[in-house]
């Protein structure tokens, strides 16, 4: 059984992994199926979900990226989660890629410790994945953005949770900068680094720097917050 590695970066700009589209300038033969009825709320979808997943608490520079594929496994593809994972679709306790996070076996874990385990929710979110198919999978949201009396507890930390907190966990924090924080987002809220990183600003790191990043409605609930007071 292959094994999986969480490899956390020391550092802003050593948190990166590869676009899913190199150059991208000729269209991906792997590109997931994206449903036109909008995202379905018991369907879970990989490039909207599981892919960000892995990439954030995976696929670091040094691990599980396209570039290093520490022992041979590249967690930044669909094809790549499927082989390196060895998912098997709809059984996911034959899965290593879900055995790895359920393990109890601390030196068999993935993340591996002093690192906590992904939260309950994360994991069963995989499990489902994998219950249904683990397929190839996309959606639009076609649901009015509400950019309304946003909070941290109640909007943004899912946000960081979903996308950040891979690289900038409370643990060796890449840069130093821990989004698991009220006080840590709001600092790179002030200063305008995480508005130009989630948007992909010239002159800022991109974050995440693979995948297609955060949607436009998160980054406007994020831009929302901020102007409404950046509310705990």
């Amino acid at each position: 059984m292959k094994k999986l590695l969480l490899c956390i970066s020391i550092g802003l700009a050593a948190c990166r992994h590869d676009p899913l589209i190199p150059g991208g300038g000729t269209p991906n033969p792997n590109a997931p199926v994206v449903t036109s009825q909008g995202c379905h709320p018991d369907t879970v979808y990989f490039e909207n979900t599981i892919l960000p997943l892995l990439i954030s608490n995976c696929a670091m520079s040094g691990c599980h990226d396209a570039q290093t594929r520490a022992d041979g496994i590249n967690l930044t593809t669909y094809a790549g989660v499927i082989s390196g994972g060895e998912v098997k679709p709809g059984k996911p306790n034959e899965s290593d890629l879900y055995e790895k996070l359920v393990e109890d076996r601390l030196d068999k874990r993935m993340p591996p410790p002093p690192y906590p385990a992904l939260p309950a929710d994360k994991i069963a979110l995989v499990r489902k994945w994998i219950e249904q198919g683990a397929k190839n999978n996309a959606c639009n949201d076609t649901s009015a953005c509400d950019t309304l009396n946003r909070g941290f507890a109640s909007n943004i930390q899912s946000i960081m949770q979903a996308h950040c907190v891979g690289c900038h966990g409370a643990n060796n924090p890449a840069a130093g900068i821990n989004l698991t924080t009220l006080s840590g987002v709001r600092t790179v809220a002030t200063n305008g680094r995480l508005v130009g990183a989630v948007s992909k600003l010239a002159g800022f790191v991109p974050m995440p720097p693979a995948g297609n990043g955060l949607s436009s409605c998160h980054i406007n609930q994020i831009k929302a917050w901020i102007n409404q007071g950046m509310q705990p």
